[in-house]
Parts: structure tokens; C-alpha cells; sequence
């Protein structure tokens, strides 16, 4: 599998984000924000953490407005496969890949920590590695990162099983406890925990690799 992450003024996570795919198999290549085209051949395009041009108007806006915005959506709607994290996921709602918003967190506070999520669906092919209704621990690093969608879009995520992740205990305000939600196709997944970060013991723990595992497994098998 080849993917590309996405690099913006302020991402701080591409290169955790480049190693989980690389550890998982994957050739990786690092695209600046400014190209307008992506690479020959990519198979998912991974769209970091971190604070895009500084978190300026809304997080992620700007960054959504970039020369490869176009790309990536193009990529999204052609049926491509598109990883956002924290920020990535923030990215995406303002691209309209995903819908709903990120807000400030309830407790006005930026919090970095360890959090317990579930499983919640294991249709699709980043989320087929783990086990319905498991248990995982994910850290978070955000301050906007309370997921809020109206009430008929909240329907439809639940009636078209589209949540991948709920905070077993939530730790921003996220309606439905949401912590990552999929596209209608299943393939753009956004979620604020950062599986990058638990991919090898050195790290603290190994969650987050079945995530870059069963996707890269997925790719090889179509």
C-alpha cells in the first residue's frame, strides 16, 4: 500500500502519522500543502495533527482551503481512502468529506491523556483489525475536539452504523460520545484520538496499530 501525509504550516504529528503506516508495511511519501496534485498511485492519504496555520478562523479551515484540498477531496470522492486525526479530523468536516464540527472543548481546557474508547463498528477497512465492542486506549491532545452534529445527522450516523469510535468516558462534551465518525462510503474515517501514538511498546502501549494493519491489509487484498 502507498500512502501520503498530508504536511501543513504547524502539523505536528506527520511524522508519527508517516511512521504508523511505515510500520505497518506501507510505502510513505510526505506531500507539502502547497502541491496541487498528488503523487502516482496513492492508496489512502493520512491528514495529521497539530495546529494547521496555527488553528487560526476555525481549526483545520484554512488548512481545508490549501492547493491540495483539492486533491484530497477529489481523491475522497473518486472512492480513495482518507485517515484524519485531531486535526486531520477537523480538516475534514471543513472539506465537507465528513459532517458535523469540532467545538471547543466543554470544559474550555486542552487536554492531553490517555482515554478508553469502543469500538463501535468494525465495517471498514480501518477499524476490521479490532473486535466489536472492544476496548481500546487512545491518547487525545486537543482542545476542540467536541464532536457536534444536529439531531438528523446524528440519526443517520447511528441508523447507517457510521460511528467508529465512542469515548468510554467522554472527555470533551462530544455528542453521542463520539470520537471518530466514517464517510457514507466507510471510506474517510476522522477520529481525535491519536492511534499514531500507540503502534510499538516504546510508546506506551500498542492500540493504534491494528488501525494501520487492517488498512494496509484491506489495500493488499483489493
Amino acid at each position: 500500500m502507498k500512502a501520503a501525509v498530508i504536511t501543513f504550516p504547524g502539523s505536528n504529528c506527520d511524522r508519527d502519522l508517516f511512521d504508523a503506516f511505515a510500520k505497518a508495511g506501507d510505502e510513505v511519501v510526505k506531500v507539502w500543502h502547497k502541491e496541487t496534485e498528488l503523487p502516482a498511485g496513492i492508496d489512502v492519504i493520512g491528514i495529521p495533527g497539530g495546529f494547521s496555520f496555527g488553528d487560526y478562523l476555525r481549526c483545520g479551515a484554512i488548512a481545508s482551503r490549501s492547493p491540495i484540498g483539492q486533491a484530497v477531496v477529489d481523491f475522497a470522492q473518486r472512492g480513495g481512502y482518507v485517515l484524519g486525526v485531531c486535526n486531520g479530523f477537523q480538516v475534514l468536516t471543513e472539506m465537507g468529506l465528513l459532517p458535523g464540527a469540532l467545538m471547543r472543548n466543554a470544559g474550555l481546557k486542552f487536554i492531553s491523556k490517555p482515554v478508553a474508547l469502543t469500538v463501535t463498528t468494525t465495517d471498514s477497512a480501518f477499524t476490521s483489525g479490532y473486535d466489536k465492542g472492544q476496548e481500546i486506549l487512545i491518547p487525545i491532545a486537543h482542545a476542540e475536539g467536541n464532536y457536534q452534529i444536529d439531531a438528523e445527522g446524528l440519526k443517520q450516523l447511528q441508523g447507517e452504523d457510521r460511528v467508529a469510535f465512542r469515548y468510554v468516558e467522554n472527555p470533551n462534551g462530544a455528542t453521542d460520545d463520539i470520537a471518530g465518525v466514517l464517510s457514507a462510503n466507510r471510506r474517510v474515517l476522522g477520529m481525535m484520538p491519536h492511534p499514531e501514538r500507540v503502534v510499538e511498546p516504546a510508546q506506551g502501549g500498542t492500540d493504534g496499530a491494528a488501525l494501520f494493519r487492517a488498512l494496509s491489509s484491506v489495500m493488499a487484498a483489493a
